[in-house]
């Protein structure tokens, strides 16, 4: 029998090392984890987070209200390995006194690496040129073939400039870019000025952006955000990028504007859903670039992400301060 000391943790899925080493060393938990790197079947999740008092999470981990029933009035803390916390139902999580930790600022950098090697991926055409040489359609140096789009003299409009949205502009800025524009909920003249980045409305941003950038947080406010409307406004030599959530865009509208020719790129590390079925329509496009959500998918990060995340745990069982914990 568990002394009754012990907390009971459970943990969704195989974590880097760092962080599940962390918790193998707290001497007040009893740690389970469910032993995959698949997600764990929702009985089993049930079942191991009955009586558990603290939770460690992924962004694909979904904690609803039914789940929390489930779980009992023992649970304390949510540790959630992602600076995403759309996949956890906040309001009832409030409801009943749970801490929420979760891991910003250590994956800022590499996400923004991912967005920049995104855009230029897809700016480029590279799969569609590398494609071209494993195929044979390489035969001689043509001056217009798989001509692409470049970032010198161009206008990057990035929906949502928060800690990745600077980060991205910040990489950006010395390939020439000429403009940068930005919307979100406000203005953020502070963070803006190092860009000399302009704030305008959502139909501007489209409209005058070479390439278009979606750094936002998946809300109410921005679930679907990315619709016919504005790929309508938008160039048709634009190239459009999202590394924020699948839900922020309509899929089926951005199909149509990138089959219909109505803007000349796309390139996603995210989609709905997650993952995207092979008989996807977006698949069958040669100008749309998608990628696994590999954001933070380095190992440094992800081991940092993990301890952050032990540590944002272990901290909220014992009562002390969180090094990341969402104010709710």
């Amino acid at each position: 029998m568990r002394p009754a000391r012990l907390m009971k943790v459970f943990i969704t899925r195989r974590i880097p090392p760092e962080g599940i080493a962390a918790l193998s060393r707290a001497a007040d938990c009893e740690v389970e984890q469910w032993d995959s790197d698949e997600p764990i079947p929702d009985k089993e999740l049930e079942r191991g987070l009955a009586g558990a008092h603290g939770l460690l999470c992924l962004l694909s981990d979904r904690v609803d209200k039914r789940l929390l029933d489930a779980t009992g009035a023992n649970l304390k803390v949510i540790s959630t390995m992602s600076v995403g916390v759309d996949h956890l139902a906040l309001d009832e999580i409030k409801k009943r006194g749970i801490r929420v930790g979760y891991t910003p600022d250590v994956l800022t950098d590499t996400t923004a690496e991912l967005a920049v090697s995104l855009l230029l991926t897809t700016c480029r055409r590279l799969p569609e040129a590398i494609e071209e040489v494993k195929n044979g359609g390489w035969t001689s140096w043509k001056p217009l073939w798989m001509c692409g789009y470049g970032l010198t003299q161009s206008t990057v409009g990035i929906i949502g400039l928060g800690r990745i949205g600077q980060a991205i502009a910040r990489r950006l800025k010395p390939f020439g870019v000429q403009k940068f524009l930005y919307t979100g909920r406000q203005p953020r003249p502070e963070e803006a000025a190092e860009f000399q980045a302009e704030f305008v409305s959502v139909p501007q941003l489209a409209a005058q952006s070479d390439f278009i950038v979606v750094t936002c947080s998946l809300t109410p406010a921005t679930r679907g955000l990315c619709n016919k409307d504005l790929f309508q406004k938008m160039k048709k030599t634009a190239v459009f990028v999202n590394i924020s959530r699948g839900d922020v865009v309509n899929q089926d509208d951005l199909y149509q504007a990138l089959a219909s020719g109505q803007i000349a790129a796309a390139g996603l590390d995210v989609t709905t859903p997650e993952p995207l079925p092979t008989n996807h329509p977006l698949l069958t496009l040669k100008n749309c670039v998608i990628l696994p959500h590999i954001g933070s998918a380095t190992y440094r990060t992800r081991n940092t992400m993990s301890l952050l995340a032990a540590n944002n745990l272990l901290a909220g069982l014992r009562g002390e301060p969180m090094p990341s914990e969402l104010k709710l």
